[in-house]
């Protein structure tokens, strides 16, 4: 079954909640999480058919006017994206890592589902925001072509986006060690 997954953030952890009430109410989605991040922000993810995550994420946008940080509908994701917002994904053997770092956790998700569609890697992570003033990224691994691959259609994904790219990151061969910390 193709999931949507739908995403908003808020400048206001109170209009947060608000958005995350009238968001269930709309639609009938999954609430996946809501939850407060750094600097005061607000995170909203449902799942669901893209129908209903379309609705419930107009019902968000409409209760967080211009509270509203980022949004964002993929109508497709790729099942890693969503299990990695979630949890950290272990896997059995740390190659080549990729690291994409952003301004906001949408641009992060958006870059995060181009890079695993794009190439044959394992999304380990998407941090979003928690304790690093409001940025967010996420890493994978695979061999340094599909790592190389991955991450450059995850920056092309959010290359329109003025100003959001950080940073990126690919190390061709990590250090065992490495691993502790990623997993």
């Amino acid at each position: 079954m193709q999931v949507s997954i739908g995403m908003v953030e808020s400048r206001s952890i109170a209009k947060g909640i608000e958005a995350s009430d009238a968001m269930c109410k709309m639609a009938g989605v999954s609430l996946e999480y809501a939850r407060p991040v750094s600097r005061g922000k607000y995170l909203v993810l449902v799942s669901g058919g893209l129908g209903e995550v379309q609705s419930s994420i107009r019902a968000g946008r409409e209760v967080l006017g211009d509270m509203l940080e980022g949004t964002f509908v993929i109508p497709n994701a790729h099942p890693q994206v969503l299990e990695a917002l979630l949890r950290k994904r272990a896997v059995a053997q740390l190659e080549a890592v990729g690291i994409v770092e952003t301004q906001s956790v949408a641009a992060a998700v958006l870059a995060a589902d181009a890079a695993v569609k794009a190439s044959q890697v394992d999304l380990m992570e998407i941090n979003q925001a928690q304790g690093i003033g409001g940025k967010a990224y996420f890493v994978l691994t695979s061999e340094v072509g599909a790592v190389r691959t991955a991450v450059s259609a995850a920056c092309e994904a959010i290359s329109a986006l003025d100003g959001v790219l950080v940073s990126r990151v690919v190390i061709p061969q990590a250090h065992s060690a490495l691993k502790k910390s990623l997993c």
